[in-house]
């Protein structure tokens, strides 16, 4: 392959900073803003007084809980920082980020138990074709060999992992780099710069073998340097950084760079990295596949506010936008109100934004996070698939007073609106409004938004099941209801024939009526009545499965009505499904669990001790030690199953999960289900 184009690339760009939970990403974005002087001083995390976990969720938990966006300068160009979550219960924040952002920072620590966390956040990147860096965090907690490590770390992404600094040891602690690119060594100074060194005599050798190594990773893409290298030639720093450029654009390699995010270590060498090798908009633009001339932006967030109403945070990826521009989407569109630069919760006015940009743009209430926008007059369209995310947890949620019921329901659309890994939904059967999220902490979070955002105190308990109950025989019975209480009298008589279905097979209502015994116009009385006590069994649950025949019945010229036919078919229904016996049937589902496949005896205990039926397992597709297994698994079992999960692998097992088939529940399961149903609906009522 001959060379390609490398060199800097200018212009504003926006980095994405992701990795496991507790890795190190919020100090990581706190120290690059403190070097970049966007802010004075680096907070500690957890403190509080970071600008990445500035809500009141992520100050009480201390955790990042949600994107955080950061404009800053470095050199003389513009560069904008997102921290992501690093919660698997919060990952979804990065999906939008991601899809317009020009690269990623990988922030992971020397611990290879984090290496199942680290493959689902680099597969991903992978999967989107997005350039990123590793930066090795906590290198002064290090123990043993880098490149040790680094062979450990390789198996977690598809793309090469190239190691571009290595450590300077003094008494088994990390107290510098030397960087492979430039040949300099450099010693840690806490909360400044780097001080050059010349390389220690005792780490020469040690930096030729891994600069060597570094270079011929690179001559697989350069057959200049190549022939360099087989002749034993130096080639010049210029090509190399070139080189490493190229590549990383081209995502052929992810360069790993260390440090101590925490200490402000390491900073200043990643951040001229950024700068030089990483790619600005015009790469990102090609890579989308963004060809207007007019404004197209990628909104990657979206944020109430309680001055300034909703902002949509969104990246220029062509054009430029200026206050009061008509913007629209494939699903709406609207007149910018307001252009903002970040730094986290703090925003800053300004007049126009141009390609490359990650800005602020008010009061574009028709616009959602995903959307692509362009000129009203020309709406863009998407420039990919939003990713839906199905829950794995959910509750069922109402508002303690009635008066904020109305409240409640506008609340939840600005959380959701906020958080699309939210689900929100109305159940008409149950007449419930369930919230589904990515776990415990996802689904604990939107409710201290409710209360604390917007002031609404919330009910919870669990979804209902959704139980039901069907017959085990066949009867005839008749059914008459007949009343006489001065005037006009009440007469309905009706015979029907009750049999069970197959399962999944619903209801059915037939009539052989002959000779006009039930006279036609009261047949769809007949039927309602039937309708009517299907709601409410024996059990207290619905039935299903079942056909009812209508084949006698008898009538009265003055007393018949249709209220007093649905009224005998309902006597005849409960003097029948009495006939025939009720059975419980409890909702299958088909749960697909993903789990690394060291923690498989574990996932498949907790799965078989929640009634799971074992169908199988297989590697999971394209990713080394992880396993896919398939259950069937009643819906009752799944409460909480996620949260044994993740406790189980380190956090990083999911599930999805579809209905598959009602089946039969008997003895003492059955019993106490029907028991506990009896109670709640004494206590509703």
């Amino acid at each position: 392959m001959g060379k390609r184009a490398g060199g800097r690339s200018t212009g504003p760009k926006c980095i994405a900073i992701v990795g496991p939970f507790a890795s190190g990403k919020t100090s990581l974005f706190e120290a690059i803003l403190e070097r970049t002087k966007a802010i004075a001083k680096a907070a500690k995390a957890g403190s509080g007084n970071t600008v990445g976990d500035n809500s009141p969720e992520a100050k009480a938990h201390q955790m990042s809980v949600e994107a955080t966006i950061a404009n800053t300068t470095f050199m003389g160009e513009s560069l904008t920082f997102i921290d992501c979550p690093g919660s698997v219960e919060f990952a979804f924040e990065a999906e939008p980020v991601l899809a317009a952002a020009d690269m990623a920072i990988v922030v992971a620590e020397p611990d290879e138990k984090k290496i199942p966390a680290l493959q689902l956040v680099l597969r991903r990147l992978d999967d989107l074709g997005l350039p990123h860096m590793l930066f090795l965090n906590k290198i002064d907690k290090a123990t043993g060999s880098v490149r040790d490590l680094l062979a450990l770390l390789q198996p977690a992404s598809k793309t090469p992992l190239l190691l571009r600094q290595i450590p300077i040891w003094k008494d088994g602690i990390a107290i510098g780099t030397i960087d492979l690119a430039n040949e300099r060594a450099y010693v840690f100074r806490e909360h400044a710069e780097s001080q050059v060194v010349p390389i220690p005599d005792a780490d020469r050798a040690r930096e030729l073998e891994a600069r060597y190594s570094m270079l011929e990773r690179l001559s697989d893409h350069d057959d200049a340097l190549m022939e360099q290298l087989l002749e034993d030639v130096a080639p010049p720093m210029d090509e190399v950084f070139d080189d490493l450029s190229a590549d990383l654009r081209d995502g052929a390699i992810v360069p790993v760079f260390i440090g101590a995010a925490e200490n402000g270590n390491g900073i200043t060498r990643l951040l001229k990295a950024i700068r030089h090798d990483g790619p600005d908009v015009t790469v990102t633009a090609k890579r989308l596949g963004v060809k207007a001339n007019g404004p197209i932006l990628q909104v990657m967030k979206t944020i109430h506010t309680s001055h300034a109403g909703k902002l949509s945070v969104a990246r220029v990826l062509s054009g430029s936008v200026a206050d009061g521009v008509e913007l629209g989407s494939a699903d709406g569109s609207g007149k910018v109100s307001g252009l903002f630069s970040l730094i986290g919760k703090d925003v800053k006015k300004q007049a126009s934004a141009n390609a490359g940009d990650t800005l602020a743009l008010g009061k574009l209430d028709a616009i959602a996070t995903g959307a692509t926008l362009g000129a009203a007059k020309d709406p863009a369209k998407p420039l990919g698939k939003a990713t839906v995310l199905e829950p794995v947890m959910s509750i069922a949620v109402r508002a303690k007073e009635r008066k904020d019921e109305v409240k409640l329901s506008s609340a939840l659309h600005r959380i959701a609106d906020e958080d699309p890994s939210l689900f929100v939904e109305h159940n008409q059967v149950s007449a419930e409004t369930i919230v589904g999220g990515q776990g415990e902490m996802h689904l604990r979070v939107a409710l201290e938004r409710l209360s604390g955002r917007y002031g609404i105190a919330i009910d919870t308990h669990e979804p209902l099941v959704a139980w039901r109950e069907t017959i085990k025989g066949s009867t005839q019975v008749r059914g008459r209801h007949k009343k006489q209480s001065g005037g006009h009298g009440q007469f309905g008589d009706v015979v029907i024939e009750i049999k069970p279905l197959l399962r999944g097979e619903g209801f059915k209502f037939t009539d052989t009526v002959t000779g006009g015994v039930v006279p036609k116009q009261y047949i769809p009385s007949v039927e309602e009545g039937v309708r009517d006590f299907l709601k409410t069994g024996p059990l207290g649950f619905p039935l299903v499965d079942l056909a009812v025949n209508l084949s006698e019945g008898s009538y009265h010229n003055v007393d018949s009505s249709d209220m007093a036919f649905q009224l005998a078919a309902k006597v005849a229904m409960k003097d029948g499904v009495a006939n025939c016996g009720s059975v419980l049937l409890e909702p299958i589902m088909k749960v697909t669990v993903t789990t690394p496949e060291s923690a498989m005896a574990s996932v498949t205990t907790i799965l078989t001790q929640r009634r799971g039926q074992i169908l199988g397992f297989n590697p999971r597709e394209g990713w080394d030690n992880w396993n896919v297994i398939e259950t069937l698994m009643p819906q009752a079992e799944l409460k909480g199953l996620i949260v044994e999960l993740r406790s189980a692998t380190s956090g990083v097992a999911s599930y999805a999960s579809e209905f598959d088939h009602m089946a039969e529940l008997s003895g003492r399961l059955a019993d106490d289900v029907v028991k506990a149903h009896g109670s709640s609906s004494k206590a509703a009522a």
